[in-house]
């Protein structure tokens, strides 16, 4: 942890993410790749005819990543201008090469190029990290398929499901979000090299007119960057509806994130699943006894950031005037690294936590019993009729039952005795240890354990087997 106790430092660098996205978005990385772009520029024109020699694009890649930074604050301080900066001080490490550093080109030709790279670096991280909450998730609901547990509808007691059919609610959010950074990957384009305005008008200076030329700078370009092609036309920057599809997609990790983070502390609540808690972890100040949900609660905060965050990129996109505007650049330093720390720093927690779930079988069955003798109505008024009982009157009478028994519960703190009034009611021709063994919970959960098992079959071993090769190591978790 950095050691400044005096200056305002991001939680997101101090606590939250991984040294691996924080070093995606740091200056060593950004600069780097401004360095790279420039070597990919030289080496493209070069090929294309232009005099760049080979000793000047060698000068260049042996000063790729020794960067000076502070020479290049002090020219930023002066010419107010960080493209430019960098390339001077750039040029003072490379002589040789500085007449032909970033020719013909603007300053969009590094920066949003730089920007498109880490960008697909974030990406993959992120979507890294994805598939190992999936692989997480889906081991804890197979395990649990067939646990019967109550569900719950607007939070009311509902017909039963089980733990692992609820937890594949919490997977299939996952695997649309995985969708939404595929389809960003997939799309992704540089800006390569399209001039002020996207005319490419110095470029067509540079080659004497020669339009094929231009086009093939701007192919070789995007090809030298791993891309098979530069988005097709431009103003000076790249559309920003690339950085609002790639920020809508990262608010869709938080809003899963949000559901699953949430669930579990209405679990934890009802002590039915609770998330790790460490040895020595103290849930609060004045109350020991106490474990409260600090990772969920802090995922439910950091989703809430992300979800707003998306409106960053949409704003930005539609604030854009004609051919280029720099009310974005401020805005887009901290919506699109903010955004992807945060969503690194939410799939870690989430990995954390659906690792390590505790389930309390005894406290859910207890739930689920407490609750399943006004489920079994239906079943209990069905077999009453086919012993000759009359449906409607069989209906009133347990609705009256109900009624009781639920007031028993809610206003003198009884247990629940519906049965006992449904056995001693001569109507229904059933006595208590008959209606008993009707309440099996396995015989309410419908097709959930199925579902469960069809679900993780048919969608989730097959991603899971086509990622085999997409290992992330899993973040500590700072307090």
């Amino acid at each position: 942890m950095p050691e400044n106790y005096e200056g305002y430092l991001s939680p997101f660098s101090t606590r939250y993410a991984s040294k691996e996205m924080q070093y995606l978005f740091s200056a060593q990385n950004k600069f780097s790749l401004w360095r790279k772009l420039w070597i990919i520029l030289a080496e493209s024109e070069q090929e294309l005819g232009l005099p760049i020699t080979d000793e000047q694009i060698a000068e260049m890649k042996a000063h790729q990543n020794d960067i000076d930074f502070d020479a290049a604050a002090a020219y930023e301080k002066k010419l107010r201008h960080d493209v430019m900066a960098h390339i001077h001080a750039w040029g003072d490490q490379c002589p040789m090469a500085r007449p032909i550093i970033h020719l013909g080109a603007t300053s969009c030709y590094v920066g949003d190029n730089a920007d498109v790279l880490i960008l697909r670096d974030a990406l993959r991280l992120v979507r890294a990290r994805l598939v190992a909450v999936i692989k997480a998730l889906a081991q804890f609901a197979e395990d649990h398929a067939a646990q019967p547990c109550l569900a719950f509808t607007h939070f009311q007691s509902a017909q039963p499901t089980t733990v692992g059919k609820r937890a594949t609610l919490w997977l299939n959010d996952l695997t649309l979000d995985l969708e939404e950074i595929d389809f960003c990957l997939s799309t992704l384009k540089p800006l390569g090299c399209k001039g002020t305005t996207g005319t490419q008008a110095s470029f067509l200076e540079l080659f004497h007119g020669d339009f094929e030329k231009v086009k093939k700078l701007d192919s070789l370009i995007s090809e030298k960057m791993g891309f098979a092609a530069a988005v097709p036309v431009s103003g000076q920057t790249y559309s920003r509806k690339t950085d609002s599809r790639v920020l809508n997609a990262l608010s869709q990790i938080g809003q899963s994130a949000h559901k699953f983070a949430n669930d579990i502390r209405l679990l934890a609540h009802k002590k039915e699943i609770e998330e790790p808690f460490e040895k020595n972890q103290i849930g609060s100040s004045a109350m020991a006894y106490k474990r409260n949900p600090m990772r969920s609660e802090r995922m439910t905060a950091l989703s809430r950031f992300l979800i707003s965050n998306a409106q960053n990129g949409a704003m930005t996109a539609a604030e854009q005037w004609f051919e280029r505007t720099l009310d974005d650049s401020a805005n887009r330093r901290l919506s699109l690294a903010e955004g992807f720390l945060c969503a690194d720093a939410i799939l870690s927690l989430y990995l954390n936590i659906a690792s390590g779930l505790v389930v309390y079988d005894k406290v859910i069955e207890k739930h689920l019993r407490e609750e399943l003798p006004f489920m079994a109505t239906e079943n209990i008024l069905m077999d009453a009729v086919e012993r000759g009982g009359d449906r409607q009157e069989l209906h009133e009478h347990i609705r009256v039952h109900s009624i009781a028994a639920a007031n028993a519960v809610k206003m003198e703190g009884k247990p629940c005795d519906l049965l006992s009034r449904i056995a001693a009611d001569p109507a229904f021709q059933a006595d208590e240890e008959a209606l008993e063994k009707a309440l099996l919970p396995e015989n309410y959960i419908g097709c959930a354990a199925m579902q469960t098992k069809e679900y993780l079959n048919t969608v989730i071993s097959p991603l899971l087997s086509a990622n085999q090769d997409s290992e992330v190591k899993a973040q500590e978790i700072n307090v």
